[in-house]
């Protein structure tokens, strides 16, 4: 579809523009232009606007009319009435399929939660369960203004299904650990699902170094060399696991698996709390990424990342929920204040974590770390993955500073529109997707009901 969006406050998050007025032309899945508002345009459609919050539609001009003025045929314009524009968030670290356990196991240490509560379930999940439950996540990663998601569960062809129908963008990442998954899986992975559609791709990775036998994970070093590819894991997430593999290896897990050649080609971890200086250098040097989860870390009890650490050191930080069984909800604008006010508990410096970083974390950042390079910013060419704020909320107003207000004070309810691949598929409150959500609401249920009447 071609797509016009006028009358638009524009945040492209290009490094030094500011936000302008202006406008976003869309064809099938690439953005074409990003500038001021085109002259005379949109001017008859702002009178018949029905409320402040609310986006405004013509339909495409008569063939003779198109002609008789020279511009492009619009499948629909959009008067955003002042709403803003911007990049959609990048869910840089999730498990989908794990909607299943959301609320079913609070309020436990980490590792009781993980063998007792989580486990035993997982292991009664079919294919087909995680390609449901992950459709249900997908309706609220398009609410939350995600526009792309790194996941990591245990079925790669389901979940790409899912993913797929559902017309979501999607990075899975390899899950390999000693007890599911396997060094061959993860390379026929890689090399299927990097070819299978527009929204699909795949990068090498595995569960956590304290899940994988030193075999193992020399096996996936090996297959990052002979891809030159990076690779991603969890990593240093608790203060146990770091222990542990000091009395294995005698060095910390990061230190450890660069001592194999894991991040030889870049990569990076998932939550990276409990680090070293020297982690920290090595993490600088071989360009990893450290995607910070700070909703469950702070629930799970965990710790807090040394975010400041890691912007000092030039280490670049992305931002993920984890999975709906440890956050428990996916939502970035929760995320992002929990990033920045942590971080400055962290420091005792209410200075520490500015939100305008922070905004970069969840949008550019999180692109760069998933391989989505050309779905980063709002400019010509790139793929049209964007989201509309509603900035005519309580809560967005006054407009003192609009990248402030996104991190300090926004919500989900500001999020009015969700358009991944140049198609809209949130808007105003309602689902564009193939399945109604009902129906996804509905079979979640009927798995719930199986599964937990089984353990």
């Amino acid at each position: 579809m071609n797509i016009r969006f006028y009358n638009a406050k524009i945040l492209t998050m290009e490094e030094n523009r500011e936000i302008f007025e202006g406008e976003v032309h869309v064809r099938d899945e690439k953005i074409l232009y990003v500038g001021a508002n085109q002259e005379g345009a949109g001017s008859k459609t702002a009178d018949s606007l029905s409320g402040a919050g609310n986006l405004s539609e013509r339909s495409a001009p008569a063939e003779a009319d198109k002609a008789s003025a020279g511009g492009p045929v619009w499948d629909r314009e959009i008067d955003c009435k002042g709403n803003l524009l911007m990049p959609g968030f990048k869910d840089a670290h999730t498990h989908s399929g794990m909607t299943l356990l959301r609320s079913y196991a609070d309020d436990l240490p980490l590792h009781e939660w993980l063998n007792d509560r989580i486990f035993p379930v997982e292991a009664k999940m079919t294919a087909e369960d995680i390609y449901e439950l992950s459709k249900l996540a997908i309706l609220e990663y398009l609410t939350s203004g995600i526009t792309g998601v790194f996941d990591m569960y245990l079925t790669p062809d389901s979940i790409a299904d899912a993913f797929d129908e559902m017309g979501m963008r999607c990075v899975q990442v390899g899950g390999v650990n000693n007890f599911s998954q396997s060094v061959e899986m993860l390379e026929e992975m890689y090399q299927k699902l990097n070819a299978r559609s527009p929204l699909q791709s795949y990068i090498l990775g595995f569960h956590a170094e304290y899940t994988c036998s030193r075999e193992l994970l020399e096996q996936i070093a090996a297959l990052a060399h002979k891809y030159k590819a990076p690779v991603f894991t969890h990593l240093a997430e608790t203060e146990s696991e770091v222990a542990g593999c000091i009395e294995r290896y005698g060095m910390t897990p990061v230190a450890f698996l660069d001592s194999l050649g894991m991040f030889d080609y870049g990569g990076g971890g998932y939550h990276c709390v409990h680090v070293t200086k020297e982690d920290i250098a090595i993490m600088k040097e071989k360009g990893l990424f450290a995607v910070t989860n700070p909703g469950s870390n702070s629930k799970l009890a965990s710790g807090i990342a040394p975010i400041t650490d890691y912007l000092k050191a030039g280490v670049g930080v992305a931002i993920g929920t984890d999975g709906p069984a440890s956050n428990n909800c996916l939502d970035m604008f929760r995320e992002m204040f929990l990033v920045t006010a942590l971080g400055k508990l962290r420091e005792k410096d209410a200075a520490a974590v500015d939100a305008m970083e922070v905004l970069k974390m969840a949008t550019v950042n999180g692109a760069h770390a998933m391989g989505l390079a050309d779905a980063d910013v709002l400019s010509a060419g790139k793929l049209a993955d964007m989201i509309m704020i509603d900035l005519h909320q309580p809560n967005m107003q006054p407009l003192n500073n609009i990248p402030k207000n996104l991190v300090y004070s926004g919500s989900k309810q500001n999020v009015i529109m969700t358009m991944i691949h140049g198609k809209i598929l949130y808007e105003k409150g309602k689902f564009i997707t193939k399945d109604a959500p009902e129906e996804i609401y509905r079979k979640a249920e009927i798995i719930r009901n199986r599964i937990m009447g089984e353990v």
